[in-house]
């Protein structure tokens, strides 16, 4: 069976995307890109392959190439495009040609089929992973097809989505709306007659099931989000009672899964979705392999080497990460609670968990020698060489669902833009003690290896994975 496709645009391409339909005579006008690949092995839905295709740089053609333009062709030398084909070869890329029809929707037509064929005939030649064609229309309508690298028929991307502080989405050819579901009409009053249809055809991941990622895949289900993975490693104990949402005592005493206990909560409210698990570390192969498959990740973990990696994930593959966390500290002698949430959302061109402070390398190397070394990690606990974990930490479960609400905000003003046109907030603390809410302005750092460094940005696939050594 063919690989499923789809194609993901990072906010700055397309916003050079949107650039080129502004033309004051009309004409046609194009560009090129390079594209990172996500080689989805098994998508844990369907269980079948998926290639998801995500934008990595732009590349203007040189207005000394360009030959004519009109409101129905374009045409241009052909040294740029040798350029890029060679530079996709070195880098992994696949190659990606954009043009623009203003007077009209986005298609292909026969005069692209037969321009495109030779385009990526050479294309083939040079060595390259086959050849995108992405078309803008002028109603702000995208198409986008894969000529494959064996000289096949080109195949449509089932889905372009953009992505950044918004996120939309447009459908490729032979995709039907569902049939409307009852039980979100309410929700579509306030959004809009396609806000159903685009939550339906998500497939959002919750990495850590406890208290705050049992009420966010909860809340989740409940909006009819089409596809939910839930991550995580650990059995439900009695102390997680207090917060783990669908969870009973008889499941602590069985030692079911906290995904076990989830998707038994979410299927059994027979809403439609369709649920997969897996019961480890979100740093597994397999796990990594089916976060490849989402269009949105919640951060739900307490680890710092869980959220290092979903922190670089955002970035080489153009999935937005919404990370959520708490800190609760009971009250002192001369000092009041102190209890605060925060939810800070992840994608290119934003400000990283490094840069905001909330990953600390030290910690997720330590954590990593931890599971993999556990009597060397004692061993140099013992020696004060690193910190160690304390006690375990305060946990109620107003304020951790309090906190999952928020972070599921973030998505809907990202789908919706609700709250601006910016979209999802980069960085909210809520300071319970004290009754309000902050926008924190993290800088970016210009030397970070992950959000100050474009040329990690849709990078795909890497060996080894993230470039994250060991």
């Amino acid at each position: 069976m063919a690989a499923q496709l789809d194609l993901t645009l990072l906010e700055p391409h397309a916003g050079r995307l949107q650039r080129l339909l502004p033309d004051g005579n009309g004409a046609e006008r194009a560009a090129y890109m390079l594209l990172g690949q996500a080689a989805v092995t098994t998508d844990p839905w369907s269980g079948g392959r998926r290639l998801r295709l995500v934008s990595h740089a732009w590349r203007d053609i040189d207005p000394g190439e360009m030959v004519s333009s009109s409101g129905n062709h374009v045409t241009w030398g052909t040294g740029g495009y040798m350029r890029l084909l060679s530079d996709a070869v070195a880098g992994g890329f696949v190659p990606a040609l954009v043009h623009t029809h203003p007077g009209s929707t986005a298609f292909f037509s026969a005069q692209d089929d037969r321009n495109e064929a030779e385009l990526a005939r050479t294309a083939r030649v040079k060595g390259t992973a086959g050849l995108v064609s992405l078309v803008l229309g002028g109603d702000g309508s995208v198409r986008a097809r894969l000529w494959p690298a064996d000289g096949g028929v080109p195949a449509d991307m089932s889905w372009v989505q953009a992505v950044g502080g918004r996120f939309r989405r447009w459908p490729g050819a032979g995709q039907d709306p569902r049939d409307p579901d009852d039980h979100l009409e309410r929700q579509g009053r306030l959004f809009g007659p396609g806000f159903n249809d685009m939550v339906r055809s998500l497939r959002v991941g919750v990495v850590g099931a406890g208290g705050t990622g049992s009420p966010t895949a909860m809340l989740l289900a409940r909006l009819g989000i089409g596809r939910l993975l839930l991550v995580d490693k650990d059995v439900v104990d009695t102390t997680n009672l207090n917060r783990l949402h669908g969870s009973r005592r008889a499941d602590a005493v069985a030692g079911l899964s906290k995904v076990q206990v989830l998707a038994r909560e979410i299927l059994g409210a027979e809403l439609g979705v369709e649920v997969a698990t897996h019961q480890g570390w979100v740093g597994d192969a397999l796990a990594r392999d089916m976060l490849k498959a989402c269009d949105f990740v919640f951060g739900c973990t307490d680890d710092h080497s869980g959220r290092q990696l979903l922190n670089r994930l955002a970035y080489f593959y153009g999935i937005p990460v919404i990370d959520v966390g708490l800190r609760m500290a009971p009250a002192r002698v001369g000092h009041a609670h102190d209890i605060v949430g925060r939810v800070t959302t992840l994608s290119p061109g934003r400000p990283c968990l490094i840069c905001g402070g909330v990953v600390n390398p030290r910690r997720a190397a330590e954590e990593a020698l931890e599971r993999a070394d556990p009597e060397e990690f004692q061993r140099r606990k013992a020696e004060a060489y690193v910190i160690g974990s304390g006690d375990p930490a305060p946990a109620v479960v107003t304020f951790t669902t309090e906190m999952a609400s928020v972070a599921v905000n973030e998505m809907l003003a990202a789908l919706t833009g609700f709250h601006g046109e910016a979209g999802m907030v980069p960085t909210r603390t809520r300071r319970f003690h004290v009754r309000d809410d902050r926008f924190l302005a993290v800088r970016q750092t210009d030397a970070c290896p992950v959000c100050g460094t474009p040329s990690v940005w849709g990078r795909g696939d890497t060996d080894p994975f993230l470039d994250m050594i060991g």
